[in-house]
């Protein structure tokens, strides 16, 4: 068996083509566009990359950007200060506030101060507590769990009654996707640096979702054959073929995996692109609800 590859770029890209169309016609009907504000502290490269790539997106189909790059130095009052400023904003449908905070930032404090309504990021203790809720759900889904599942129903893959196991228990990714997977009725085993015998849990899964920042941690005959993979894992290793010396993988062996799985993301490729395509949904979905039009 050869794994069909779950092509992330190509579902993202007709997802912002999509918003593209809609944006112009959310222009035409209301006389302005979805606003999206990104705030981010310190100095961190990766997270500047990720801001940046964030912005650019934004341009690509239309939304406008408000960035707000702030020192590491900046105190918790002023911060929260700002974020509720952003939140009165009628010209912002959409705050992120890019994690990690430098050290001494206090992350729940900031991210409770978003207006409920403005949570595209889907991390407000509210959208969250609602996503884990029977009947009550978020206005805001966090955006990489909505990429995974969106992967997922994107080649089809039966998720009610499926046997799911999450790899990984973070607020961002692994904690949400559980959450998501259980309101599409899967059975969902969330696993962790400290599960026991964590091959034999994976084996029994239909699906498995790997988001625990190891690179290639979860082996091919870990997989039960016919699984469906869906990769979250980001991690460099050095590499010498590569000019730079390096390569990004997943937490997933991806050679091994993708021949005992019926479908895989590969890294990159996967999971990323959609991370960013759902913020940018999310954004427009916060503007139609604002303007009764959701």
């Amino acid at each position: 068996m050869t794994a069909t590859i779950i092509d992330g770029k190509a579902v993202a890209a007709r997802i912002r083509a999509d918003l593209t169309l809609e944006v112009a016609a959310l222009r035409e009907k209301t006389g302005r566009v979805p606003g999206l504000a990104t705030v981010l502290v310190g100095e961190n490269p990766a997270s500047q990359a990720y801001v940046s790539s964030k912005r650019k997106a934004c341009a690509e189909i239309g939304v406008e950007s408000f960035g707000h790059e702030l020192p590491a130095s900046i105190s918790q009052a002023d911060l929260e200060a700002l974020v509720r400023d952003l939140s009165a904003n009628p010209a912002i449908d959409g705050i992120l506030v890019q994690l990690p905070l430098p050290a001494g930032l206090d992350e729940e404090a900031v991210l409770s101060t978003i207006s409920l309504e403005k949570d595209v990021d889907g991390f407000h203790p509210i959208n969250i507590g609602r996503l884990n809720m029977k009947g009550r759900p978020p206005l805001f889904v966090p955006c990489t769990p909505l990429g995974c599942l969106t992967l997922l129903e994107s080649v089809g893959v039966p998720i009610s009654g499926a046997d799911a196991v999450v790899v990984g228990r973070s607020n961002i990714v692994g904690i949400p996707m559980a959450a998501l997977l259980r309101n599409h009725d899967a059975t969902v085993t969330v696993c962790h640096s400290r599960t026991r015998d964590l091959p034999a849990r994976v084996r029994q899964a239909d699906i498995v979702v790997a988001a625990i920042g190891r690179p290639q941690m979860i082996r091919g005959d870990w997989l039960k054959p016919g699984a469906v993979v869906i990769d979250v894992g980001i991690n460099r290793i050095e590499d010498a073929s590569k000019k730079s010396g390096s390569r990004l993988v997943g937490d997933v062996a991806f050679d091994e995996a993708k021949e005992v799985a019926s479908a895989i993301t590969p890294v990159p490729g996967g999971v990323g692109p959609m991370t960013i395509a759902m913020l940018l949904q999310n954004t427009v979905t916060g503007f139609k609800r604002t303007h009764g039009l959701a």
